[in-house]
Parts: C-alpha cells; sequence; structure tokens
C-alpha cells in the first residue's frame, strides 16, 4: 500500500521504518513546516495514496482530516488531543463518505489491557471498601495530560464504577509510556499494569489499522479493529 505519513516525529519515522520493511510505499510526509499550506494544497500532495496515517499534534487534526477526505484518503489518526473536535472530525468524514479510524492508544497490548480492565471494574463494582484509581506515565515530549488512554480507561470503569476515579500523570525523561490501574482498600490493593517498551507496538497497530480501513466507509475506533482481528483468529 503507499501511505502518506502526517507528522514526522518519532512515530511518524517509526511508522516509516516499519512500513518499508513490510513491503509497502512511503509517498508524501507532511511536517510541522506544511502546517502554511491550504487544506486544497494538502489534499492535492495527498491524492492517489492509499491511505494516511497522523501522527502530528492535537492542533492540526482537524486540518488533516479535511485534506484527507477532500483527496478520498483514509485517514488512521493516532494524534491525541483533539477529543474537543470529535464533532467537528465525525462531520468532516461523513460530508465526505470517508472513512477514518482513531484511538486514544494504537497498541495492541493496550487494548486487550482495556478488556482486562474492564472485566475487573465489573468484578471490583460490587464492593465498596475498595476505591479504584489510575496512574499513568510518559516522556516529557508528550503535551496531553492525563493521556487519552488514561481517559479511555476511566471511561471504561466509569460504565460499572459510580464513585470518583482519580487519575495522577508524570511527564519526565523517555518513558514510552506505562499505565496502571489499582483498586486500593484497608486490607490490600490489586494493580493491573501495561508497560510499552518501546513505540514500536504503537506504528505496528497503526499499519494494523491501515491495511484495514482502506476500502470502508465511516468513522471506527481502533478497539473495533482489534475485535475484529481477535474474531477472525479464533
Amino acid at each position: 500500500m503507499k501511505v502518506a505519513l502526517l507528522g514526522y516525529g518519532a512515530m511518524g519515522q517509526l511508522v516509516a521504518t516499519l512500513a518499508q520493511v513490510a513491503g509497502d510505499e512511503i509517498g508524501v510526509t507532511l511536517t510541522s513546516e506544511d502546517a502554511a499550506r491550504s487544506v486544497e494544497d494538502m489534499a492535492a500532495l495527498l491524492r492517489g495514496h492509499d491511505v494516511a496515517i497522523d501522527f502530528s499534534i492535537g492542533a492540526a487534526v482537524l486540518t488533516h482530516v479535511d485534506a484527507c477526505m477532500r483527496a478520498g484518503v483514509p485517514l488512521v489518526q493516532g494524534t491525541t488531543g483533539w477529543k474537543d473536535q470529535e464533532d467537528d472530525t465525525r462531520r468532516l468524514v461523513a460530508e465526505h463518505d470517508g472513512a477514518m479510524v482513531f484511538g486514544a492508544n494504537f497498541s495492541i497490548g493496550v487494548n486487550v489491557f482495556y478488556r482486562i480492565v474492564e472485566q475487573a471494574a465489573k468484578l471490583f463494582a460490587g464492593l465498596e471498601q475498595y476505591q479504584a484509581f489510575i496512574e499513568e506515565q510518559h516522556h516529557v515530549r508528550k503535551l496531553d495530560a492525563p493521556s487519552g488512554t488514561a481517559l479511555k480507561l476511566k471511561s471504561l470503569m466509569t460504565e460499572h464504577i459510580s464513585n470518583p476515579i482519580p487519575i495522577a500523570s508524570t511527564r519526565a525523561g523517555y518513558i514510552p509510556g506505562t499505565h496502571r490501574v489499582g483498586f486500593d482498600s484497608a486490607a490490600d490493593q490489586v494493580t493491573l499494569t501495561h508497560m510499552a517498551r518501546s513505540r514500536e507496538g504503537f506504528a505496528a497497530g497503526a499499519l494494523l489499522a491501515a491495511r484495514w480501513i482502506i476500502g470502508r466507509k465511516g468513522i471506527y475506533e481502533f478497539p473495533e479493529v482489534i475485535d475484529e482481528v481477535i474474531k477472525s483468529d479464533k
């Protein structure tokens, strides 16, 4: 497949490396230097690609979605920090009969972790002596806090737990990403942890989503991709 990259930081570069190893072609790459381009100019550059993958910044997401939809290019949206623009994003995808898959975290392991945490929340929901909490740690360059993954975990847990679930965020050093969910009582504490060892898992998940979204219409969350993959493997 021919892939356009929106953003060429650490994640964009890693996606490019893994894609080339898999035999995919990297087409146009739009960086912060292209931010001044009009949406029409971006769309013209994107036409002819099979898919675009966005690991840029939250402020650029709506423009990138608009350009991809005008170009008829399905989009894998891996950027976080744009939830306040989700309604406008969905409108753009619908207006152009386009396709997009997005997620708070494209790690396959994290998306399995979501299911484990949700099941744990169900089990602890009726045990009032336990207080749920979330801790997340990332590298100092990550701007949004709490992370999109932590917010997704909280959303899943609050479907079953009515008490407030606090989130603690740390930004330091070069931490790829650690998320810990805990259930604490006077007697004991139960914790569940996902620890990323590198960004490679996120890039691999984005490429999995890229292959999945080609030929589809509509807007999807990455967990839906994982659901289908898991079912097809059974």
